[in-house]
């Protein structure tokens, strides 16, 4: 029976993870552990920055965005000695298991802790829903109502000034935030690192909806793209629409998460526990056909995951 663990959030931050510490720290405590509070990632196991948690240490937190246990990079953990030198902090403190919430390079770690006899269980917590073993993510859904909101205001003035919106939208490699996002807006335009795109074919896009009447443009382009600057400047002169970009940038990260990702980040936090529980790690915790379910990390690693291109093709439809 597994009697001590520690959980910590890795990477960026993700609306839901303070919803998944407490479902992990309450969990467990229910089970008989006793469980311990990591800061700042691997950086704060490494150096021993940890203590004990109770039932009234994640109170009133699952309604507050970011993470209460703060996260950071860590380089040294990337090497051997450091993933040593947690392992030893491990064993000295008694941890037996560690809940990661974070991304791949999160899970990475974890896997590498595993390799080391320190049972990990990986929690899938990214705005970006990049992770392919998991249909969801916690922390995605917010950051796309974030963005609706945002984008929604944007509109007002917009349209006022007949004006071309290109807004960018997180999400690094991954475009699922600027497609989902895209649609519930009501984009003129979708571009994603994705799928090729023509600033020809967009501009065409602009100038037959202007024949229709409309007088207003949302553009919305992912990260991964960037160029945002640009391709505003090129599509006013193609168009001569007056174009203007707006960079959303780490709002996107905050907030406070969402019914969805408050009650996903608790199915999940439950889950790690109850693998821990039964002596399993190596694990990551994904969502399958709405299901809770589990994966070996080096297998969730080396899954891909495919882009919505029937969805981009609907937003494309239905824009003009």
């Amino acid at each position: 029976m597994i009697k001590k663990i520690g959980i910590l959030t890795s990477g960026g931050d993700a609306p839901g993870m303070n919803a998944a510490v407490r479902a992990v720290t309450r969990a467990a405590i229910r089970k008989g552990m006793q469980v311990y509070g990591i800061r700042r990632g691997y950086n704060g196991l490494i150096n021993g920055d940890i203590f004990e948690m109770n039932e009234r240490s994640v109170s009133d937190i699952i309604q507050r965005g970011g993470t209460m246990l703060y996260t950071a990079r860590c380089p040294e953990f990337r090497t051997e000695e450091g993933v040593e030198k947690a392992k030893e902090k491990c064993q000295e403190l008694g941890l037996e298991g560690i809940v990661v919430i974070g991304g791949d390079g999160s899970f990475r770690g974890a896997a590498d802790l595993s390799a080391k006899g320190i049972l990990c269980v990986g929690l899938p917590g990214t705005i970006d829903n990049d992770i392919a073993c998991t249909e969801y993510t916690i922390g995605y859904d917010t950051a796309m109502n974030t963005v609706v909101q945002m984008v929604d205001k944007l509109r007002d003035t917009t349209q006022s000034h007949d004006r071309c919106s290109v807004v960018e939208v997180m999400g690094r490699g991954a475009g699922y935030i600027a497609l989902n996002a895209g649609i519930a807006c009501g984009a003129t335009y979708v571009i994603t690192s994705e799928i090729p795109y023509n600033l020809d074919a967009v501009a065409k896009k602009m100038l037959e909806s202007r024949k229709t009447g409309k007088q207003h443009f949302i553009i919305v382009v992912s990260e991964g793209v960037g160029h945002s600057e640009e391709i505003a400047r090129t599509l006013q002169e193609k168009t001569g629409i007056e174009a203007r970009t707006t960079i959303l940038g780490h709002v996107q990260r905050g907030g406070s998460p969402t019914v969805r990702d408050r009650v996903v980040a608790s199915q999940m936090g439950y889950y790690a526990v109850d693998l821990l529980s039964q002596g399993i790690g190596n694990r990551v915790v994904g969502m399958q056909s709405s299901k809770i379910v589990d994966f070996d990390i080096q297998e969730a690693l080396s899954m891909k995951k495919p882009f919505e291109e029937e969805l981009y093709h609907i937003a494309g439809e239905i824009a003009f």
